[in-house]
């Protein structure tokens, strides 16, 4: 909840340890498959992982400090100052680098690190919501979440490391990556809860039609929506399908669903407050 500490999503360092488990079992086979003579495509990608898992940080970062345009005081200050909010508030020691690049219509913002250095980048088309006339808290809302992977240690490169194994096996690796967007999800609702609203439905219907989006209806077809393949996409999407996203952020009573649909439509009444809706609570 807004005042509270952000949660991290219960099945997230389960899922975690059994992706350093098997990436460690991983290391071990490709050493032994050497040391028997075996050299294969997979044995060479592994034992190189470490060097290409920095180098592509590195690359990364380094694009965005020659291609980026950088969030500061005088520039973005206002995408500056919610970064710094965000950071200020999950208790960092100081805020990340955050960069607005071209976006050529994509919705997107991710964040990663190099080296000792942590960074948003925030896609120029996400950026634009927040306008005034549109989402600004929808905006404040997403860059939370971003500085949420931060704070949660999701950029760290002994994270990925001890990780990358999950990149290739879809159930377990989705799965891992799914906890770790609702533990960002969580973070970003602490920083702007009303905001949640509003970036589930950009993420949805995109930058013009946000203000159209119904949450509620949106939230609650996670609950309506029925069959083997809805259920077959959120088990291999690295992120939350969206109406079980939105019903997670709807209901902050428990963590989000994995694998398994929400059983009940629910509304939350502190939501409600946030929403301005005069209706009041509803649970069915």
């Amino acid at each position: 909840m807004p005042n509270d500490r952000p949660a991290r999503h219960s099945w997230e360092i389960p899922l975690l340890v059994a992706a350093v488990v098997l990436t460690v079992v991983a290391y071990v086979a490709a050493i032994a498959a050497l040391f028997l003579g075996v050299v294969s495509t997979w044995v060479l990608i592994v034992l190189v992982a470490p060097i290409l898992i920095a180098v592509g940080r590195g690359q990364l970062y380094g694009s965005q400090q020659v291609n980026g345009i950088k969030m500061t005081p005088t520039q973005f200050p206002d995408g500056y100052r919610m970064v710094t909010e965000a950071a200020a508030r999950f208790g960092m020691a100081e805020p990340p680098d955050a960069y607005v690049v071209l976006g050529n219509g994509r919705i997107n913002a991710f964040a990663s690190g190099h080296g000792f250095r942590r960074f948003v980048v925030v896609y120029s088309d996400l950026f634009e919501i927040g306008g005034e006339a549109r989402e600004p808290d929808a905006l404040a809302f997403i860059i939370g979440h971003e500085v949420g992977h931060i704070a949660a240690g999701h950029a760290s490169y002994w994270r990925q490391l001890g990780q990358f194994a999950a990149n290739y096996i879809p159930v377990v690796g989705s799965a891992l990556f799914r906890s770790m967007e609702y533990t960002a999800d969580n973070h970003g609702y602490c920083v702007r809860p009303q905001g949640a609203r509003g970036a589930m439905g950009v993420l949805g219907a995109g930058k013009y039609l946000v203000s159209v989006v119904g949450f509620d209806e949106l939230a609650d077809r996670a609950t309506t929506e029925r069959g083997f393949f809805p259920w077959f996409v959120n088990l291999l999407s690295g992120h939350p399908v969206l109406t079980w996203r939105a019903a997670a952020l709807r209901n902050r009573t428990r963590h989000g669903h994995l694998f398994v649909k929400p059983g009940q439509i629910y509304r939350d009444p502190l939501q409600l407050q946030y929403a301005g809706d005069p209706a009041g609570p509803v649970t069915r």
